[in-house]
C-alpha cells in the first residue's frame, strides 16, 4: 500500500472522471430502469416508500442512541451499565469498572508500565510532531510502572525534524524514536513497534493527538478487571475555530464519539478501535498485529479480535484531541479511503461474523447494521434523487400519504441529528453549533454519497491508494480546550 504526498491539484481534477462514471452507473441506469418499470404499469410509490423507511430506521436509531447518552451524562444515579440489553433479556449483570458514576471512577491501585505509541509519516507530520511528543511527555500522568512513548515513524529521507526528535529524546529516556526503513503503511509502522513494546498495556495515538492526562490511569481502570482486552475513547477536534468545514467535523464527531459509539457500548457492550486514542492488552495486540493490505487497519483488527472473542468498550472520559481537514480536498480524500476501507471489511467479514461464538445475538446484529450502513446506505440512499428526478421528467400523480410520510422522515432525520448535537455538546437544544450542524448536514450527506459512490466504483476497479490527509501546525499554539462531562469544547 503506498503512501504519497496530497496531490496538489483542483478539487475536480481529483475525482472527476470516477465521479462521472460513479453518477452514470447509480444515477442515470437507475432513472432508465424506473422508467422502463412505470412504462410496464408497475407503481414505483413502493420504492419511495422502502427508500423513506430506511431514512426513519436511521432516524430511530439516532434517537436510541441519544436516549441512551441522555441516561448517561444528565442522570448520573440511573446510569446505566454496559450491556444493558443483555442485561433487560438475560437478567444476567452488565459490568462497568466500581464506582464509574460520573466522575466517581475508581483509579486506586497501580497502573502498569504502558507503552504508548505515536505513528507518523514525517513528511506530513513534521511541523506538528515535536509538539504532538510535547504534550504528551509533560501532560501524561505516570503510570506506577513506568511509561515508555515510541515515536515509530517512516520517511522517505532525512528531515531536519529528526535531529530535534533526537533532542527531545535525550531530556526525555522514556521517549524511544523508531525509524522503520522501508515502511510504506502506518500499520507496518504499529508491528514494527509492537515487537519492541514492553508496557502491559499498550496505547495508540496517531501524530496530531494530545491525549489528557489521565488517560492511561482511565483506561487501565477497564482492563483491570479482565472483562475487557481494549478500551476506544473519544476524539475531540481541537482545530474546530479553524473555518466552518471544520466546526462541522467537529460536532461530526462530538456526535460520533459523545453519543453514538458509548451509546452501542452501553446497549450491546461492543464497540470498535477508532485507529487512535486505543488502549490494549499488549499481549492481544502482539497476537493480531496490523494488516498492511486494509485500507482501514484499525476497522480490521477490531473484527479479527471479535473472531478471536476480543472485548471491546468505549469511555467518553477517556478524551483526546486532533486535529481536522482544513479544506474539502483532505476532507474528501480521508472519507473516501475511510469508505472503501470499511466496505473491504465488511465485504470479508459481513458473512463470517454470524458465526463467530464470542458474539451474542445483539452484538452480531449491532454490528451487521454498522458494516451494512457504513458501506451501503449512501449508496441506496441516492435513488431518491433518482426518483425525484424521474418525477421532474415524467410527472405522474404520488399518493399525498406518500408526500406526508417522506416530509415527515427527512423532518425527523434533521431533528434527530439536532439532538445528538445537543446532547454531545451538553448544551441548549437551541446552541448555535447545533443549529449550525443541523442546517448544514444536508450538504454534507449530499458529498457523503458521492464519496461513497465513488468508493464503490474504485473498489470495484481494483483502485485503493492512500493519500496521506495534510498536517499543519495551528498558528495559535494553545491549550487544548477543557472537556467535561457537560461539555465537550
Amino acid at each position: 500500500m503506498e503512501i504519497s504526498q496530497f496531490p496538489k491539484r483542483r478539487l475536480i481534477s481529483i475525482f472527476s472522471l470516477p465521479m462521472g462514471f460513479s453518477l452514470f452507473f447509480w444515477l442515470l441506469i437507475p432513472i432508465g430502469f424506473y422508467h422502463f418499470l412505470w412504462e410496464q404499469g408497475w407503481s414505483l410509490t413502493w420504492l419511495y416508500a422502502f427508500i423513506a423507511s430506511l431514512y426513519l430506521v436511521a432516524a430511530l436509531v439516532l434517537t436510541l442512541e441519544a436516549v441512551c447518552m441522555i441516561l448517561w451524562w444528565r442522570f448520573p444515579r440511573l446510569r446505566p451499565e454496559r450491556g444493558l440489553l443483555q442485561a433487560l433479556l438475560s437478567k444476567k449483570k452488565s459490568i462497568r469498572p466500581r464506582g464509574s458514576m460520573a466522575g466517581q471512577m475508581l483509579l486506586d491501585g497501580p497502573t502498569p508500565k504502558c507503552s504508548v505509541i505515536v505513528v507518523a509519516y514525517l513528511p506530513n507530520e513534521q511541523e506538528i510532531i515535536l509538539e504532538t511528543l510535547t504534550q504528551i511527555l509533560q501532560r501524561l500522568i505516570r503510570p506506577e510502572g513506568g511509561l515508555e512513548l515510541i515515536l515509530a515513524y517512516n520517511t522517505p529521507h532525512f528531515l531536519p525534524v529528526e535531529a530535534e526528535l533526537w533532542d527531545l529524546a535525550a531530556q526525555y529516556p522514556e521517549l524511544r524514536l523508531l525509524h522503520v526503513q522501508g515502511s510504506h503503511s502506518k500499520a507496518e509502522n504499529l508491528n514494527a513497534a509492537l515487537a519492541v513494546v514492553t508496557g502491559e498495556m499498550t496505547c495508540i495515538f496517531d501524530a496530531d493527538h494530545w491525549p489528557t492526562g489521565d488517560a492511561l490511569a482511565r483506561a487501565w481502570a477497564w482492563l483491570r478487571g479482565g472483562n475487557y482486552d481494549v478500551v476506544q475513547g473519544r476524539n475531540i477536534i481541537r482545530n474546530h475555530r479553524k473555518n466552518w468545514l471544520t466546526r462541522w467535523i467537529a460536532v461530526e464527531f462530538d456526535c460520533l464519539y459523545g453519543v453514538s459509539h458509548p451509546a452501542r457500548s452501553l446497549l450491546v457492550d461492543t464497540a470498535l478501535f477508532g485507529g487512535s486514542n486505543g488502549y490494549w492488552r499488549t499481549g492481544v495486540l502482539q497476537g493480531l498485529e496490523f494488516c498492511d493490505r486494509m485500507l482501514t487497519e484499525d476497522i480490521d483488527a477490531t473484527l479479527r479480535g471479535l473472531s478471536h472473542g476480543v472485548r471491546i468498550v468505549h469511555d467518553p472520559e477517556i478524551i483526546s484531541y486532533e486535529l481536522a481537514p482544513v479544506d474539502l480536498k483532505a476532507f474528501w480524500s480521508q472519507r473516501q479511503r475511510w469508505t472503501q476501507g470499511w466496505l473491504e471489511v465488511a465485504l470479508k467479514y459481513q458473512f463470517k461474523l454470524l458465526f463467530w461464538q464470542g458474539l451474542d445475538l445483539g452484538q452480531k446484529a449491532c454490528w451487521v447494521i454498522m458494516l451494512l450502513y457504513s458501506s451501503f446506505f449512501h449508496a441506496i440512499a441516492i435513488q431518491i434523487f433518482a426518483l425525484t428526478v424521474h418525477h421532474w421528467i415524467w410527472p405522474r400523480d404520488v399518493p399525498q400519504w406518500f408526500l406526508i410520510y417522506n416530509f415527515a422522515v427527512m423532518g425527523l432525520s434533521l431533528l434527530c441529528n439536532h439532538l445528538q448535537a445537543t446532547i454531545a455538546n451538553g448544551r441548549s437544544i437551541w446552541h448555535r453549533e447545533g443549529w449550525f450542524y443541523t442546517l448544514i448536514s444536508p450538504f454534507f450527506f449530499v458529498v457523503k454519497i458521492l464519496i461513497v459512490i465513488v468508493a464503490l466504483d474504485s473498489t470495484y476497479r481494483g483502485q485503493r491508494r492512500w493519500v496521506v490527509t495534510p498536517r499543519h501546525a495551528l498558528k495559535a499554539k494553545a491549550k487544548p480546550p477543557t472537556a467535561s462531562l457537560s461539555k465537550s469544547r
